[in-house]
């Protein structure tokens, strides 16, 4: 699995589709995007981990940077999806955070 993460608007999806030179309809066949959003849904992150896992092409928007929200469930979203993004980088093969558009791999072997 490729898991691509990095903040709002970055570039994730448009980087990945031209490096693996994707259009969009096989993009949406092979990847899954804002997964973030799942962690609030699910009690069983690590359940949802292996799942997503399965994919090809896994996209999480990374949501703990900022100032830390008032409200408690709004603290425990960020808590789940941050868990979440670390239990899928353990999973991937490769892991690749984009900013700006411009691409970092943290881990595994791909070219920029």
């Amino acid at each position: 699995m490729i898991l691509v993460t990095g903040p709002l608007f970055a570039g994730k999806k448009e980087y990945i589709m031209k490096s693996m030179g994707l259009t969009e309809q096989e993009f949406a066949e092979r990847a899954l995007w804002d997964v973030q959003d799942l962690a609030a849904e699910t009690s069983d992150l690590v359940e949802l981990a292996d799942s997503l896992a399965e994919k090809e092409i896994v996209i999480a928007t990374e949501v703990g940077a900022g100032v830390v929200p008032v409200d408690a469930g709004e603290r425990a979203f960020r808590e789940a999806a941050g868990r979440l993004a670390c239990l899928l980088a353990e999973r991937a093969d490769v892991v690749i955070r984009v900013c700006c558009g411009l691409p970092q791999v943290l881990k595994g072997d791909w070219k920029c």
